[in-house]
């Protein structure tokens, strides 16, 4: 448990929170979560039964002044695009802020006023790895230009999940530090110990499997037909028969559909999909995290999800940059 010379855990926030994998990631590193938010209401009861707190709703219908004071920031925004023609110089939120005005109207935007609210020490935002070209650049540039007028210390890397779980899963995650406090040296980077053996699929895959998770002869034939298609045309889409000693490919909240970006080969049989425990191991939740929604929520809900470990490590580095676990 993370504790500083006052014995007081340091409290974080979860914005965007989905069914709380930041949550798990920062509690692993001793945080206190003190408020969080997520609309969807599938989401909201998956992590009350892990958590014990509904998330509050719609972030942009919460005033910044009631969420309680916190050491540290974690959101998994959407990404939206942002129009910066034009941007003014007029004074935003109590200062002059070209890039923040800008940000208005987005989601994003509810992290920013947020953080010139609170004012805490340190942030970790995780976002699909094509933000950072997404609406030609003009996102990125908003987002990081804004952060930078808050008097926050960026760093930014793409990072694949892949370091600790059996999937290829690439994500970019923004990590801010408190200027005003830490000056512009901050010693935060992103590289990442990864374990002495590298995970497999296996590692992650029961063995006693419900007949209802393998794929029926129609839709078989249809995802081998639908491959044969595109392949005929030079194109790379079908489904993907994974190597159970190799890794996934990336899980998305698509899953739900028919399983084809990670099916799990039987022999003498049709291939079948990943159970949604399956999924929860292959973003890195302990199979004590309970799943209280039908399959196809389960399937949105890993799919959209962060990889624990590889939030946990970020954590960890955070932490211990911002001073948080020397009661700094």
């Amino acid at each position: 448990m993370t504790r500083g010379r006052t014995g007081r855990r340091f409290r974080f926030t979860d914005l965007f929170a989905g069914i709380g994998g930041m949550r798990l990631a920062f509690e692993e590193q001793g945080g206190q979560c003190v408020f969080s938010s997520e609309w969807d209401r599938y989401c909201q009861k998956t992590y009350f039964e892990n958590f014990g707190t509904v998330p509050r709703g719609d972030i942009t219908q919460i005033d910044e002044n009631e969420l309680p004071d916190h050491d540290v920031l974690v959101a998994g925004f959407p990404c939206q695009p942002f129009s910066i023609a034009g941007v003014s110089k007029k004074n935003s939120l109590g200062r002059v802020h070209g890039f923040l005005d800008a940000a208005q109207g987005t989601l994003f935007f509810d992290v920013v006023r947020i953080l010139n609210k609170k004012r805490p020490r340190a942030f970790l935002l995780e976002n699909v790895k094509n933000l950072r070209s997404h609406d030609g650049g003009r996102t990125w540039n908003v987002i990081t230009g804004a952060l930078d007028e808050l008097d926050y210390t960026v760093f930014s890397e793409v990072l694949d999940g892949r370091i600790f779980v059996p999937q290829h899963r690439e994500r970019v995650f923004i990590a801010g530090f408190d200027r005003e406090r830490y000056g512009p040296d901050v010693p935060f980077d992103f590289e990442m110990v990864p374990p002495l053996t590298p995970p497999k699929l296996s590692d992650i895959l029961s063995e006693d499997v419900d007949e209802k998770y393998t794929l029926s002869d129609r839709l078989w034939g249809y995802l081998q037909a639908y491959a044969l298609k595109h392949r005929s045309r030079g194109n790379g889409f079908g489904y993907g028969l994974a190597d159970p000693d190799g890794i996934a490919r990336t899980l998305s909240a698509r899953y739900y559909k028919d399983g084809s970006e990670i099916l799990i080969p039987r022999a003498g049989g049709n291939p079948r999909r990943l159970t949604p425990r399956e999924c929860a191991r292959l973003q890195g939740y302990r199979d004590s995290f309970k799943i209280p929604v039908s399959d196809t929520q389960a399937y949105k809900q890993f799919g959209n999800s962060v990889v624990v470990p590889l939030v946990s490590a970020i954590a960890k580095k955070l932490v211990a940059c911002s001073g948080l676990n020397q009661g700094r």
